[in-house]
């Protein structure tokens, strides 16, 4: 990338695959806005940019490119592959550029180093929030679906679709409340669907949600139209 480039990326401010840090902050801020790309759909961080997008460069890259190393080597489980370059502004100041493409080895976990329970996140917006259940769940089936999934379509899952096509979009406690039936059994429907092809799963802050597998194809389609 050029400095130029750097410029026009931090001009459009952060959002869904940028993300603004002055310098390298604590391992697990760092940590955790990588692997929320890596479990999204990957994106870049300029270490040397403000948050609101002045290019003020760091002094010594190389420093920042260790502190890097040090927070995801420690606090990524699995580790995410990520690839860094160095863009000059000036002979004194450069901005570090973390490349982190968007992961086949879902989900990421940031890990703590006082036997904390492991957390996945994901971007949403521009911003990196903790994973839903519903989300980790199926980051982690993904490979499995390559031999199909099997379940029955029954009076819940009729109702389910119904209420789709009346308002496009569904939560877990949404469906749980209409169904009658707890939420721990609405995720693992929803979650099941989902693999099975039938729903599409969307990041969300506070909740995730699902909407029928074809609307995105179907909008798509009237808008080329």
């Amino acid at each position: 990338m050029t400095p130029l480039d750097v410029a026009h990326l931090a001009a459009t401010g952060e959002g869904l695959t940028v993300e603004f840090k002055k310098r390298v902050p604590r391992p697990e801020r760092i940590a955790r806005e990588v692997i929320a790309f890596a479990n999204t759909h990957g994106g870049r961080v300029l270490v040397g940019v403000d948050d609101d997008g002045t290019l003020v460069g760091v002094k010594d890259v190389i420093e920042e490119e260790y502190t890097l190393r040090d927070a995801l080597s420690r606090r990524c489980a699995p580790l995410v592959r990520y690839g860094t370059e160095r863009v000059a502004l000036s002979n004194r100041r450069e901005v570090l550029v973390v490349h982190v493409p968007a992961s086949t080895e879902r989900p990421h976990m940031l890990v703590g180093d006082d036997g904390a329970v492991p957390v996945a996140f994901v971007r949403v917006g521009a911003s990196s929030v903790e994973a839903s259940k519903e989300a980790v769940k199926l980051m982690r089936r993904r490979a499995q679906d390559a031999v199909g999934v099997r379940f029955e379509f029954g009076e819940k899952e009729g109702l389910l679709m119904r209420y789709l096509d009346a308002y496009g979009r569904v939560t877990v406690a949404a469906f749980a409340k209409m169904s009658g039936i707890p939420e721990r059994q609405a995720s693992h429907t929803l979650v099941l669907l989902t693999r099975a092809g039938l729903l599409e799963h969307h990041f969300g802050h506070p909740d995730d949600h699902f909407t029928r597998a074809y609307d995105e194809a179907q909008t798509a389609g009237r808008r080329a139209a």
